[in-house]
């Protein structure tokens, strides 16, 4: 059952405008919103993160001694579960909100420190500056088409470390990550290698592999890149350039059937991928490796 978020369906009974949402397999849900003229107040029972990413700069939050004003790109604001917000948006304002629960927040915890806090809180920041949470928005969350199956794996990853953050520097827990030395051992990384190429048509997810290694997203991901010197989801995404690239190649497979075959919905998205990895579009290959 799809996790529903009450400050969505807020903001779309508002003036606000859905530029697009994705709800990820662990049931956080991203959304990109705009909104200009428009005055609401917001209650709810999970968490918001939201990233100013263009304007802002007449976006208000009422408070006890009157309106405040500080918004802009990049700044951030995160409203806790069961925190109430007044907003006068009084000019443009483009953002990207990432939604989520206590157990999220605690699963996280429980993943990376293997101990349970007794009650997990997060401390309300209104108009923040933060080049970590702005990093992951801008590179990840942003860089990536949020409804190709071939970017689940980069967006939970992302999603993960977003949370990890916030658990770090906005909670009451602050836990310091624990050291991870070391990669995997060569039996479990031939398996998750493995696990991989055999499913490069799926939306492979952090979890997903982090599973097949009996390990937590935390520790796996740093244990592999130890091991292959890259991310997941770099690695990944190279095996399905490697795959694309074989089979425009060396196969007859319509385009279309080749970008299904290595995780992408869209034939646009594909060529647009392979034509960054290649330098070439995969027709321009096909026709050169047909002559």
């Amino acid at each position: 059952m799809t996790q529903t978020y009450a400050t969505f369906e807020r903001l779309q009974s508002q003036n606000a405008i859905l530029r697009g949402t994705v709800a990820l397999n662990s049931g956080i849900q991203l959304a990109a919103w705009y909104n200009k003229c428009d005055t609401l107040t917001v209650q709810s029972d999970h968490h918001t993160l939201s990233l100013y990413v263009a304007d802002g700069y007449e976006s208000y939050q009422k408070t006890p001694h009157g309106w405040k004003n500080g918004g802009g790109p990049d700044r951030f604001c995160l409203m806790p579960e069961d925190s109430e917000s007044t907003w006068d948006i009084r000019g443009d304002l483009s953002f990207v909100h990432l939604y989520c629960t206590d157990a999220h927040l605690r699963q996280v915890g429980e993943q990376i420190w293997d101990r349970s806090p007794a009650s997990i809180m997060l401390d309300e920041q209104i108009f923040g500056d933060d080049e970590k949470i702005t990093l992951l928005y801008r590179q990840f969350l942003l860089g990536y088409d949020w409804q190709q199956p071939a970017n689940q794996l980069t967006l939970s990853s992302a999603s993960t470390l977003l949370l990890t953050h916030l658990l770090q520097h906005y909670s009451n827990v602050q836990w310091r990550l624990p050291t991870v030395t070391g990669g995997l051992s060569p039996a479990v990384l031939r398996h998750t290698l493995d696990y991989i190429d055999v499913h490069l048509a799926s939306p492979l997810t952090l979890a997903e592999l982090a599973g097949q290694a009996s390990l937590s997203e935390y520790h796996f991901a740093r244990m592999f890149r130890q091991s292959v010197g890259l991310a997941p989801h770099q690695y990944v995404m190279q095996r399905r350039m490697d795959k694309a690239q074989q089979l425009v190649r060396h196969s007859a497979l319509p385009l279309t059937d080749i970008a299904l075959a290595c995780g992408f919905s869209s034939a646009s998205h594909f060529s647009n991928r392979f034509k960054a990895a290649n330098g070439v579009t995969p027709s321009q290959l096909r026709s050169s490796s047909a002559r």
